[in-house]
């Protein structure tokens, strides 16, 4: 089983976490992942797109110019939609793009997802991770001590930490939020992981009670 480093606020090795990509989810299936991000980047979507078609345009009705002996083609008014300046002839109508997959498939991407962290070493644990008070230079300073600042970075905390949230917010490419909202997209959006103890230690547990037992089989 492979064994992660747990480190400290100041980068020091303080002990090692045991952890497998199969303890999240027993494969990894790409058009699964592929189908949750386009979903959440679909609900992100505010769909408040328009144009106009040719009755909405503010200009005269009038036809442009007499029908016969001009020596050009007939044409109506100005609003027309082979004019410039004229509506759109397929006008572009505000709509809603959100749409939603099986719950058990979004937590089954989600678990992948994180099992993806594990198998491309790109998952990081810190024994422990809290302020007093927010302090985004502390932050930024434990960051640096585990060489991950040039990373874009989610950091997964146990729960939701108001003065965590608030010491990493405004550090470019960087996203905290609590194991429990952690979700397909924000895991594969970021190149690192950071996790505490505590909050890898939920995510075990949840996918744990997740995961079926397989029936057993007669020899």
């Amino acid at each position: 089983m492979p064994k992660l480093t747990v480190h400290d606020r100041k980068g020091n090795k303080v002990g090692t976490y045991n952890v497998e990509a199969e303890d999240f989810a027993p494969s990894i299936n790409k058009q699964l992942l592929h189908d949750a991000v386009v979903m959440y980047q679909a609900n992100a979507r505010q769909g408040t797109h328009k144009t106009k078609t040719r009755g909405e345009v503010a200009a005269s009705t009038k036809k442009m110019y007499r029908q016969k002996g001009t020596g050009n083609a007939r044409a109506g008014h100005r609003r027309s939609g082979i004019r410039r300046g004229g509506g759109h002839i397929h006008a572009i109508r505000p709509r809603d793009y959100s749409y939603s997959m099986p719950r058990k498939a979004m937590q089954l991407a989600t678990r992948m997802a994180i099992a993806s962290k594990v198998l491309d070493d790109q998952l990081v644990v810190i024994d422990e991770l809290s302020f007093d008070t927010p302090k985004t230079r502390d932050m930024l300073a434990i960051l640096k001590h585990l060489g991950v600042e040039k990373d874009s970075l989610l950091v997964a905390t146990e729960g939701y930490d108001l003065n965590v949230y608030r010491s990493g917010r405004n550090i470019e490419r960087v996203t905290v939020a609590p194991a429990a909202e952690l979700n397909a997209l924000n895991v594969l959006s970021s190149r690192r992981l950071l996790v505490t103890k505590a909050a890898l230690d939920a995510l075990r547990e949840k996918a744990k009670s997740k995961t079926k037992a397989k029936p057993a089989t007669a020899e």
